[in-house]
């Protein structure tokens, strides 16, 4: 974080390290239900910050929020008493140092801090970043995508940056056509969308769509799943049990939990 009139910063404790500070500069809605907010930071704060991301969400309106720092083992120390910030797993869906801009999508499903926070959004608000991680994907001859909105950021990435003779299949679960979105992907990739209507989140609909299909032929595959808690689960067990993937051919992850708000680590 870059030291300012309104938001100094003090040399942090035992040699922790701050965390980065982001800025709102604009706010549109990708869909009905998905809000993107663009951030900007310097451009080695904005390549740092991504592509998973934890962020440290304030409560809404705060302009001068406590935030934690960062231990060197990678710990966030947070600050002693009421400090209101949220530590929440997101995917930076667009990074553009050179620019020194951030995109981040928040689904709006719920009212956790995360959603809260992006339903309120406006230029100037602040977000912050405690640590970047990578996805979890690799390179194969063929892939398989599964998630739902939470996951659209990563599988977007994923797409965008798989090689163009990749050939496989993403199947995204998602409320209904208004909630589809572009995600570019090789030609070879098939993009297959699942609309659950007027179910809730967190439907049966991708562990069905992946227990319908047959294994591809041969060892050079990856899947990566994102979405409930529950559903990574369900499809993980299949693509290990009926599949045979070895753990270096798959990756799953749990962006939320049935009866929590629909946000990435709700």
């Amino acid at each position: 974080m870059q030291p300012t009139e309104d938001h100094p910063v003090s040399a942090p404790p035992g040699g922790n390290r701050p965390v980065d500070v982001l800025t709102v500069v604009a706010v549109r809605d990708a869909t009905p239900a998905v809000r993107r907010v663009t951030l900007t930071a310097p451009a080695p704060v904005v390549a740092a910050a991504g592509p998973s991301l934890s962020l440290l969400v304030p409560r809404v309106d705060d302009l001068g929020p406590r935030w934690p720092t960062v231990a060197r083992d990678g710990r966030i120390i947070w600050p002693q008493g009421s400090h209101g910030v949220a530590l929440r797993s997101y995917t930076a869906r667009r990074q553009d140092p050179a620019a020194g801009e951030l995109d981040i999508d928040f689904v709006l499903h719920g009212d956790g801090p995360a959603a809260t926070w992006a339903a309120a959004a406006a230029p100037g608000a602040v977000l912050a970043v405690a640590s970047a991680a990578p996805l979890g994907e690799a390179p194969a001859g063929w892939l398989l995508l599964a998630g739902d909105e939470t996951a659209l950021p990563a599988i977007g990435r994923i797409l965008a940056a798989a090689d163009p003779g990749t050939r496989g299949l993403a199947l995204l679960e998602v409320a209904g056509p208004e909630e589809e979105q572009p995600l570019p992907a090789p030609p070879g990739v098939q993009v297959r969308w699942l609309h659950r209507r007027t179910a809730s989140p967190g439907t049966d609909l991708l562990i069905d769509a992946v227990a319908g299909l047959a294994r591809p032929d041969g060892e050079d595959l990856f899947a990566w799943v994102g979405a409930e808690s529950a559903t990574v689960r369900a499809v993980r067990a299949d693509l290990r049990g009926r599949w045979g993937l070895r753990r270096s051919q798959h990756h799953a992850i749990g962006y939320w939990r049935r009866g929590r708000a629909m946000s990435p680590a709700g």
